[in-house]
Protein backbone atom coordinates (compact mmCIF):
# COMPACT_ATOMS: atom_id res chain seq x y z
CA UNK A 1 0.00 0.00 0.00
CA UNK A 2 1.23 3.39 -0.91
CA UNK A 3 0.38 5.18 2.38
CA UNK A 4 -1.37 8.64 2.26
CA UNK A 5 2.38 10.18 4.06
CA UNK A 6 4.33 9.28 0.95
CA UNK A 7 0.62 10.29 -1.31
CA UNK A 8 1.33 13.79 0.23
CA UNK A 9 5.46 13.91 -0.01
CA UNK A 10 4.83 13.17 -3.47
CA UNK A 11 2.34 15.82 -4.58
CA UNK A 12 4.43 18.57 -2.54
CA UNK A 13 6.89 17.72 -5.11
CA UNK A 14 4.59 18.00 -8.23
CA UNK A 15 6.03 22.24 -8.38
CA UNK A 16 9.85 21.22 -8.12
CA UNK A 17 9.56 18.04 -10.10
CA UNK A 18 7.80 19.05 -12.61
CA UNK A 19 7.72 21.86 -15.42
CA UNK A 20 5.56 24.98 -15.31
CA UNK A 21 2.41 25.07 -17.30
CA UNK A 22 1.36 21.56 -16.82
CA UNK A 23 -1.58 21.07 -19.61
CA UNK A 24 -4.52 18.42 -17.83
CA UNK A 25 -7.58 17.59 -19.65
CA UNK A 26 -10.44 15.95 -16.59
CA UNK A 27 -13.22 14.76 -18.23
CA UNK A 28 -16.57 14.27 -15.71
CA UNK A 29 -14.95 16.64 -13.32
CA UNK A 30 -17.89 18.30 -12.01
CA UNK A 31 -18.73 16.12 -8.97
CA UNK A 32 -16.93 13.57 -7.13
CA UNK A 33 -13.56 11.71 -7.40
CA UNK A 34 -13.12 14.31 -11.08
CA UNK A 35 -13.74 17.40 -8.61
CA UNK A 36 -11.63 15.92 -5.63
CA UNK A 37 -8.83 15.17 -7.58
CA UNK A 38 -9.09 18.48 -9.90
CA UNK A 39 -8.60 20.94 -6.96
CA UNK A 40 -5.96 18.84 -5.79
CA UNK A 41 -4.67 18.95 -8.94
CA UNK A 42 -4.87 22.99 -9.13
CA UNK A 43 -3.45 23.13 -5.81
CA UNK A 44 -0.24 21.47 -6.54
CA UNK A 45 0.88 22.55 -10.03
CA UNK A 46 2.60 25.23 -11.13
CA UNK A 47 0.51 27.46 -13.52
CA UNK A 48 -1.16 24.78 -14.97
CA UNK A 49 -3.79 25.11 -17.76
CA UNK A 50 -6.95 22.92 -17.12
CA UNK A 51 -9.74 21.45 -19.46
CA UNK A 52 -12.60 20.13 -17.53
CA UNK A 53 -15.70 18.66 -19.09
CA UNK A 54 -18.96 18.05 -17.21
CA UNK A 55 -22.93 18.28 -17.66
CA UNK A 56 -23.69 21.08 -15.08
CA UNK A 57 -22.72 25.05 -15.82
CA UNK A 58 -23.14 25.98 -12.23
CA UNK A 59 -20.80 23.37 -10.92
CA UNK A 60 -18.41 24.00 -13.65
CA UNK A 61 -18.47 27.68 -12.44
CA UNK A 62 -18.35 26.51 -8.75
CA UNK A 63 -15.63 25.00 -9.35
CA UNK A 64 -13.18 26.82 -11.63
CA UNK A 65 -13.65 29.89 -8.79
CA UNK A 66 -12.59 27.47 -6.50
CA UNK A 67 -9.10 26.61 -8.50
CA UNK A 68 -8.55 29.83 -8.88
CA UNK A 69 -8.91 30.73 -4.97
CA UNK A 70 -6.46 27.75 -4.86
CA UNK A 71 -4.38 28.61 -7.65
CA UNK A 72 -4.49 31.85 -8.62
CA UNK A 73 -1.94 31.33 -11.97
CA UNK A 74 -3.22 28.35 -13.43
CA UNK A 75 -5.88 28.58 -16.52
CA UNK A 76 -9.26 26.98 -15.85
CA UNK A 77 -11.86 26.14 -18.75
CA UNK A 78 -14.98 24.33 -18.50
CA UNK A 79 -16.64 22.90 -21.39
CA UNK A 80 -20.13 22.04 -20.88
CA UNK A 81 -20.85 18.52 -22.53
CA UNK A 82 -22.46 15.47 -22.74
CA UNK A 83 -19.86 12.56 -23.71
CA UNK A 84 -21.92 9.95 -23.90
CA UNK A 85 -22.24 11.06 -27.65
CA UNK A 86 -18.94 10.92 -29.55
CA UNK A 87 -19.97 13.55 -31.48
CA UNK A 88 -19.55 16.24 -28.87
CA UNK A 89 -16.56 14.56 -27.45
CA UNK A 90 -14.90 15.36 -30.69
CA UNK A 91 -15.95 18.78 -30.65
CA UNK A 92 -14.43 19.16 -27.10
CA UNK A 93 -11.11 17.85 -28.22
CA UNK A 94 -11.37 20.09 -31.21
CA UNK A 95 -11.76 23.04 -28.86
CA UNK A 96 -8.32 21.41 -27.01
CA UNK A 97 -6.37 20.81 -30.07
CA UNK A 98 -6.90 24.35 -31.16
CA UNK A 99 -5.97 25.85 -28.29
CA UNK A 100 -2.85 23.38 -27.09
CA UNK A 101 -0.05 21.02 -28.92
CA UNK A 102 0.36 18.73 -26.04
CA UNK A 103 -1.22 17.37 -23.36
CA UNK A 104 0.67 16.13 -20.08
CA UNK A 105 -2.68 14.53 -18.41
CA UNK A 106 -6.23 13.15 -19.53
CA UNK A 107 -8.25 12.13 -16.80
CA UNK A 108 -11.05 9.97 -16.77
CA UNK A 109 -14.00 9.59 -14.46
CA UNK A 110 -17.48 9.32 -16.48
CA UNK A 111 -19.69 6.20 -15.56
CA UNK A 112 -23.54 5.58 -14.79
CA UNK A 113 -25.18 3.21 -13.20
CA UNK A 114 -27.89 2.99 -16.04
CA UNK A 115 -26.32 -0.83 -16.78
CA UNK A 116 -27.33 -3.34 -19.35
CA UNK A 117 -30.57 -5.19 -19.80
CA UNK A 118 -32.28 -7.38 -21.88
CA UNK A 119 -33.53 -5.88 -24.88
CA UNK A 120 -37.61 -5.06 -24.51
CA UNK A 121 -40.28 -7.36 -26.93
CA UNK A 122 -40.39 -4.85 -29.12
CA UNK A 123 -36.85 -4.85 -29.96
CA UNK A 124 -36.20 -8.73 -29.35
CA UNK A 125 -32.06 -8.38 -30.37
CA UNK A 126 -28.90 -5.79 -30.13
CA UNK A 127 -29.73 -3.07 -32.79
CA UNK A 128 -28.19 -2.68 -36.15
CA UNK A 129 -24.97 -1.06 -36.52
CA UNK A 130 -27.21 1.08 -39.26
CA UNK A 131 -29.80 2.35 -37.51
CA UNK A 132 -29.97 5.83 -35.83
CA UNK A 133 -32.18 7.42 -34.23
CA UNK A 134 -33.37 11.21 -33.26
CA UNK A 135 -32.83 11.33 -29.44
CA UNK A 136 -31.92 9.32 -26.54
CA UNK A 137 -34.10 5.99 -25.81
CA UNK A 138 -35.44 4.22 -22.18
CA UNK A 139 -37.32 1.39 -22.08
CA UNK A 140 -39.10 0.09 -18.90
CA UNK A 141 -38.33 -3.24 -18.36
CA UNK A 142 -40.07 -6.09 -15.52
CA UNK A 143 -39.38 -5.77 -12.50
CA UNK A 144 -36.67 -8.03 -11.99
CA UNK A 145 -34.83 -6.02 -14.92
CA UNK A 146 -32.23 -3.31 -15.21
CA UNK A 147 -33.43 -0.01 -17.46
CA UNK A 148 -32.31 0.54 -20.88
CA UNK A 149 -31.15 3.22 -22.26
CA UNK A 150 -29.94 4.18 -25.89
CA UNK A 151 -28.00 7.10 -27.16
CA UNK A 152 -28.75 9.10 -30.02
CA UNK A 153 -26.13 7.54 -31.41
CA UNK A 154 -27.05 4.16 -30.91
CA UNK A 155 -24.47 2.96 -28.59
CA UNK A 156 -26.17 1.29 -24.96
CA UNK A 157 -25.70 4.57 -22.78
CA UNK A 158 -23.28 2.91 -20.32
CA UNK A 159 -20.56 1.34 -23.00
CA UNK A 160 -21.10 4.92 -24.29
CA UNK A 161 -19.51 6.34 -21.52
CA UNK A 162 -17.14 3.96 -20.30
CA UNK A 163 -15.52 2.51 -23.09
CA UNK A 164 -16.08 4.34 -26.36
CA UNK A 165 -16.43 8.10 -24.85
CA UNK A 166 -13.48 7.36 -22.73
CA UNK A 167 -11.31 5.65 -25.85
CA UNK A 168 -12.34 8.47 -28.29
CA UNK A 169 -10.90 11.16 -26.01
CA UNK A 170 -7.90 9.08 -25.49
CA UNK A 171 -7.74 8.21 -29.22
CA UNK A 172 -8.10 12.02 -30.21
CA UNK A 173 -5.64 13.41 -28.21
CA UNK A 174 -2.99 10.79 -28.00
CA UNK A 175 -0.81 12.73 -30.90
CA UNK A 176 -0.95 15.79 -28.32
CA UNK A 177 -0.15 13.57 -25.19
CA UNK A 178 2.93 12.34 -27.26
CA UNK A 179 4.01 15.33 -27.76
CA UNK A 180 4.63 16.34 -24.12
CA UNK A 181 8.01 16.93 -23.23
CA UNK A 182 7.34 15.90 -19.42
CA UNK A 183 4.77 13.87 -17.95
CA UNK A 184 2.44 12.08 -20.14
CA UNK A 185 -0.26 10.18 -18.76
CA UNK A 186 -4.35 8.80 -19.05
CA UNK A 187 -5.92 7.74 -15.97
CA UNK A 188 -9.40 5.88 -16.59
CA UNK A 189 -10.89 5.52 -12.87
CA UNK A 190 -13.89 2.50 -13.06
CA UNK A 191 -13.00 -1.09 -11.17
CA UNK A 192 -9.36 -1.75 -11.96
CA UNK A 193 -9.34 -5.03 -9.81
CA UNK A 194 -12.76 -6.41 -10.82
CA UNK A 195 -11.78 -7.35 -14.09
CA UNK A 196 -14.06 -10.29 -15.31
CA UNK A 197 -15.14 -12.78 -17.96
CA UNK A 198 -16.18 -10.59 -21.17
CA UNK A 199 -19.02 -12.03 -24.02
CA UNK A 200 -17.16 -11.04 -27.02
CA UNK A 201 -20.77 -11.38 -28.80
CA UNK A 202 -22.46 -8.34 -26.84
CA UNK A 203 -19.81 -6.08 -26.19
CA UNK A 204 -22.17 -3.26 -25.08
CA UNK A 205 -24.29 -5.57 -22.70
CA UNK A 206 -26.98 -5.06 -24.39
CA UNK A 207 -28.66 -8.67 -22.63
CA UNK A 208 -26.45 -7.89 -19.35
CA UNK A 209 -28.88 -8.47 -16.13
CA UNK A 210 -26.32 -9.06 -13.98
CA UNK A 211 -24.72 -5.77 -12.60
CA UNK A 212 -21.56 -8.13 -11.31
CA UNK A 213 -21.05 -9.42 -14.49
CA UNK A 214 -21.42 -6.39 -16.41
CA UNK A 215 -18.81 -4.56 -14.10
CA UNK A 216 -16.18 -7.29 -14.94
CA UNK A 217 -17.36 -7.25 -18.65
CA UNK A 218 -16.89 -3.72 -18.47
CA UNK A 219 -13.54 -3.40 -16.41
CA UNK A 220 -11.94 -5.92 -18.66
CA UNK A 221 -12.69 -3.52 -21.81
CA UNK A 222 -11.28 -0.69 -19.98
CA UNK A 223 -8.11 -2.42 -19.53
CA UNK A 224 -8.16 -3.97 -22.93
CA UNK A 225 -8.70 -0.67 -24.43
CA UNK A 226 -5.59 1.08 -22.64
CA UNK A 227 -3.68 -2.15 -23.95
CA UNK A 228 -4.33 -1.57 -27.09
CA UNK A 229 -3.68 2.08 -27.30
CA UNK A 230 -0.24 1.87 -25.11
CA UNK A 231 0.82 -0.32 -28.47
CA UNK A 232 0.24 2.38 -30.40
CA UNK A 233 1.94 4.85 -27.94
CA UNK A 234 4.19 2.66 -25.91
CA UNK A 235 5.95 6.32 -24.45
CA UNK A 236 2.54 7.25 -22.85
CA UNK A 237 0.94 5.75 -19.35
CA UNK A 238 -2.02 4.44 -18.83
CA UNK A 239 -3.33 3.70 -15.57
CA UNK A 240 -7.34 1.91 -14.93
CA UNK A 241 -7.81 2.45 -11.55
CA UNK A 242 -10.31 1.33 -8.88
CA UNK A 243 -10.89 4.42 -6.42
CA UNK A 244 -12.31 2.07 -3.32
CA UNK A 245 -15.68 3.57 -1.60
CA UNK A 246 -16.16 7.45 -2.49
CA UNK A 247 -18.95 9.75 -2.30
CA UNK A 248 -20.28 10.67 -5.99
CA UNK A 249 -23.33 10.75 -7.58
CA UNK A 250 -23.31 7.68 -9.51
CA UNK A 251 -25.93 6.25 -7.30
CA UNK A 252 -28.18 9.57 -8.12
CA UNK A 253 -27.39 8.81 -12.06
CA UNK A 254 -28.82 5.30 -11.70
CA UNK A 255 -32.40 3.80 -12.32
CA UNK A 256 -34.61 0.70 -11.26
CA UNK A 257 -35.67 -0.95 -7.68
CA UNK A 258 -31.74 -2.02 -7.30
CA UNK A 259 -30.40 1.56 -7.59
CA UNK A 260 -33.01 2.91 -5.21
CA UNK A 261 -31.79 -0.14 -2.46
CA UNK A 262 -28.78 0.50 -2.92
CA UNK A 263 -28.97 4.74 -2.56
CA UNK A 264 -30.92 3.11 0.73
CA UNK A 265 -28.64 0.92 2.13
CA UNK A 266 -25.82 3.77 1.60
CA UNK A 267 -28.30 6.21 3.04
CA UNK A 268 -28.69 3.81 6.51
CA UNK A 269 -25.14 2.92 6.56
CA UNK A 270 -23.64 6.26 6.03
CA UNK A 271 -25.68 7.50 9.19
CA UNK A 272 -24.07 5.36 11.82
CA UNK A 273 -20.65 5.55 10.00
CA UNK A 274 -18.58 6.47 7.59
CA UNK A 275 -16.82 4.61 5.28
CA UNK A 276 -15.98 6.40 2.20
CA UNK A 277 -12.59 7.57 1.43
CA UNK A 278 -12.51 11.72 2.29
CA UNK A 279 -12.79 13.60 -0.49
CA UNK A 280 -9.50 15.13 -0.01
CA UNK A 281 -7.66 12.01 0.68
CA UNK A 282 -9.62 10.56 -3.06
CA UNK A 283 -8.39 13.71 -4.65
CA UNK A 284 -4.92 13.25 -3.16
CA UNK A 285 -3.96 9.60 -4.06
CA UNK A 286 -5.81 10.27 -7.79
CA UNK A 287 -3.25 12.97 -8.00
CA UNK A 288 -0.26 10.45 -7.32
CA UNK A 289 -1.94 8.33 -9.73
CA UNK A 290 -1.54 10.89 -12.09
CA UNK A 291 1.70 12.39 -11.75
CA UNK A 292 4.00 10.16 -9.61
CA UNK A 293 6.79 7.72 -11.51
CA UNK A 294 5.28 4.58 -9.67
CA UNK A 295 3.53 4.15 -13.17
CA UNK A 296 6.30 5.46 -16.00
CA UNK A 297 5.29 4.37 -19.96
CA UNK A 298 6.69 1.63 -21.32
CA UNK A 299 9.28 3.73 -23.03
CA UNK A 300 10.01 7.19 -22.71
CA UNK A 301 12.80 7.37 -19.99
CA UNK A 302 12.89 9.90 -16.71
CA UNK A 303 11.89 12.73 -18.50
CA UNK A 304 7.96 11.43 -18.82
CA UNK A 305 7.57 9.63 -16.18
CA UNK A 306 6.70 11.53 -13.17
CA UNK A 307 7.82 12.79 -9.95
CA UNK A 308 10.74 10.71 -8.59
CA UNK A 309 9.43 8.06 -6.29
CA UNK A 310 10.16 8.41 -2.23
CA UNK A 311 12.21 5.86 -0.91
CA UNK A 312 10.86 2.60 -0.37
CA UNK A 313 7.78 3.32 -2.62
CA UNK A 314 8.89 0.65 -5.67
CA UNK A 315 7.90 0.89 -9.32
CA UNK A 316 4.24 -0.68 -10.28
CA UNK A 317 4.09 -3.65 -12.11
CA UNK A 318 1.58 -3.54 -15.17
CA UNK A 319 -0.64 -5.88 -16.30
CA UNK A 320 1.76 -8.19 -18.00
CA UNK A 321 3.31 -9.01 -15.04
CA UNK A 322 6.32 -6.79 -15.51
CA UNK A 323 7.37 -3.93 -13.66
CA UNK A 324 6.58 -0.64 -14.94
CA UNK A 325 5.70 -1.87 -18.49
CA UNK A 326 3.61 1.23 -19.05
CA UNK A 327 -0.28 -0.41 -18.28
CA UNK A 328 -1.24 -0.81 -15.36
CA UNK A 329 -4.70 -2.34 -13.11
CA UNK A 330 -4.35 -0.58 -9.76
CA UNK A 331 -6.26 -0.84 -6.67
CA UNK A 332 -7.81 1.79 -3.96
CA UNK A 333 -4.33 1.61 -2.60
CA UNK A 334 -2.14 2.49 -5.50
CA UNK A 335 -0.68 -1.09 -5.78
CA UNK A 336 -1.17 -3.79 -8.83
CA UNK A 337 -4.31 -5.56 -8.75
CA UNK A 338 -1.75 -8.62 -8.75
CA UNK A 339 -1.69 -12.18 -10.61
CA UNK A 340 -5.00 -12.97 -10.84
CA UNK A 341 -6.08 -10.17 -13.39
CA UNK A 342 -3.06 -10.25 -14.85
CA UNK A 343 -3.44 -14.14 -15.85
CA UNK A 344 -7.05 -13.16 -16.98
CA UNK A 345 -5.90 -10.52 -19.35
CA UNK A 346 -3.02 -13.14 -20.85
CA UNK A 347 -5.95 -15.38 -21.70
CA UNK A 348 -7.68 -12.64 -23.60
CA UNK A 349 -4.68 -11.85 -25.64
CA UNK A 350 -4.06 -15.57 -26.61
CA UNK A 351 -7.56 -15.73 -27.56
CA UNK A 352 -7.42 -12.70 -29.67
CA UNK A 353 -9.76 -10.47 -27.58
CA UNK A 354 -8.29 -7.83 -27.59
CA UNK A 355 -8.07 -7.15 -30.84
CA UNK A 356 -12.16 -8.23 -31.05
CA UNK A 357 -12.67 -5.46 -28.73
CA UNK A 358 -10.29 -2.60 -30.37
CA UNK A 359 -12.26 -3.65 -33.70
CA UNK A 360 -15.28 -3.09 -32.44
CA UNK A 361 -14.47 0.15 -31.32
CA UNK A 362 -13.13 1.79 -34.62
CA UNK A 363 -15.94 0.44 -36.20
CA UNK A 364 -18.52 2.23 -34.11
CA UNK A 365 -15.74 5.35 -34.01
CA UNK A 366 -16.16 5.02 -38.13
CA UNK A 367 -20.28 4.41 -38.21
CA UNK A 368 -20.84 7.50 -35.73
CA UNK A 369 -17.94 9.84 -37.18
CA UNK A 370 -16.98 8.43 -40.29
CA UNK A 371 -13.22 8.55 -38.81
CA UNK A 372 -10.91 6.86 -36.64
CA UNK A 373 -9.86 9.96 -34.86
CA UNK A 374 -9.97 14.08 -35.43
Amino acid sequence: MVSLTDVQASNSSIASSLPAGLVAVFVGATSGIGEYTLLQFAKHARQPRVYFVGRSQEAGDRIAAKCKSLNADGQYTFSKADTSLLSNVDAVCRAIKSKETAVNLLFLTTGTLKLGASMPTHLPSPPSPHRTFPSPKSHTHPANRLPLTETAENLHYSAALVTYSRTRFITNLLPLLQRAPSLRRVVSVLCAGKEGPVDASDLQGWHMTNMLAQRGHGASQVTMALEALAAKAPDVSFIHNFPGSVRTNLIRGGEGKLIAAMAFVSKIVGAFVDLHVPPEECGARHVFLATSAKYPAGKGGEETAGVPLPEGVAVARGVDGQSGSGVYSIDQDGESTGPKVEELLAGFRREGLVDKVWQDTQEQFQRITGQEAI
